[in-house]
């Protein structure tokens, strides 16, 4: 049969509608190459760019020690992938082994909870961290759907621990949390999830009051990373490619980068300065930070309790005297931000009363 021309357009979209109809049909594989699965970062792609960024970053990481947890691995393989295409403790592990590589070559020193696929007990994970006298913690994990039958849910997600409402919320977790996500969910182009605005969540989201055991009882700054949802079609296709993980960490790398060149506050404790007896106890403490302090975030706390406190930023000291106070040892923790609203590293200084 000869179709008239002005005819043939209608039939040729009745003919691509009928065939859409049909389950026999077959539609371009993402992993075939027809549409790409990932972009390769302008600053990444180029070695000379690579390296300049290092060089970069460099200058505020080198001598900084870093520990990175790799998630699951050795008897803990059960994450996979829909088609069994990838396991999550791989892919942690070699996103991990990336990162690690980029941190050393910025000068960085760097720990692992682990280097190969074994088991690692999760309490050991942070205790790992807190005797290495690393700086930070990152756990590296691949998120999954609660459902069996989603195939499409897929976001970068970064958690700190605890909140603002709770006294062992330290803003600084939250400070970390908010470089990392930006620059990996940028690499990958992936959104944060709608749960956030920033693609940051506080673990109580997923163990209220409770949070994740690695972050709960890490005592330095720590993280917890979900890149992406290995549950995904779309995520377990390119997850699969070591050049688009080596992209992740590459992303990892940038914010904490871009975090450390922020700056962070360092509290000293002022030990020629201070006073502590039983009827009259002044503790004096200092700050360091390029971009001054800013008051308005200065909170102190001694056993717990809101104390008051006497900051004078032309000589950049500040007197804390809590009062009368029992015999014995008193724990007072000091919390501050600098002008850039990067919040001081966690700060607990133990003093006794006779």
């Amino acid at each position: 049969m000869k179709i008239p021309p002005k005819y043939f357009n209608i039939f040729l979209l009745t003919g691509l509608i009928f065939l859409s109809a049909c389950s026999s049909i077959q539609f371009p594989d993402y992993s075939s190459g027809i549409i790409p699965l990932y972009e390769q970062p302008s600053d990444w792609k180029d070695p000379v760019k690579r390296d300049e960024a290092i060089k970069t970053f460099a200058k505020v990481l080198t001598g900084k020690k870093i520990f990175i947890d790799p998630g699951h691995g050795g008897e803990d393989r059960k994450n996979k992938s829909l088609k069994g295409r990838i396991t999550e403790a791989d892919i942690n592990l070699r996103v991990a082994k990336f990162l690690k590589k980029y941190f050393e070559s910025a000068g960085a020193f760097v720990l692992m909870s682990r280097y190969e696929d074994t088991a690692v007990d999760l309490k050991a994970r942070s205790e790992l961290a807190n005797n290495s006298g690393a700086d930070i913690l990152i756990s590296i994990h691949h998120n999954a759907s609660g459902t069996a039958d989603d195939y499409s849910s897929d976001y970068t997600s970064t958690f700190y621990h605890s909140n603002d409402e709770n006294y062992d919320y330290e803003p600084c977790n939250r400070d970390l949390a908010r470089y990392i996500q930006r620059d990996l969910s940028y690499v990958m182009r992936n959104s944060g999830g709608l749960g956030s605005f920033d693609g940051t969540y506080s673990d109580f989201i997923i163990y209220p009051k409770e949070g994740f055991a690695v972050l709960r009882n890490s005592k330095i700054p720590a993280v917890l990373v979900e890149c992406a949802f290995h549950t995904s079609r779309f995520e377990e296709a390119r997850l699969a490619f070591e050049e688009f993980n080596e992209i992740q960490a590459w992303g990892i790398f940038r914010g904490v980068g871009k975090y450390f060149r922020a700056g962070i506050p360092v509290i000293k404790y002022e030990e020629s300065l201070s006073v502590v007896s039983k009827d009259s106890t002044k503790l004096i403490f200092s700050f360091e930070d390029k971009n001054g302090i800013d008051e308005k975030t200065i909170k102190v706390f001694c056993d717990s309790l809101n104390t008051g406190f006497n900051y004078n930023k032309e000589i950049n000291l500040m007197e804390v005297s809590p009062g009368v106070l029992s015999r014995g040892d008193h724990t007072l923790r000091i919390i501050a931000a600098n002008k850039n609203k990067i919040y001081s590293f966690p700060f607990y200084r133990v003093f006794k009363i006779e």
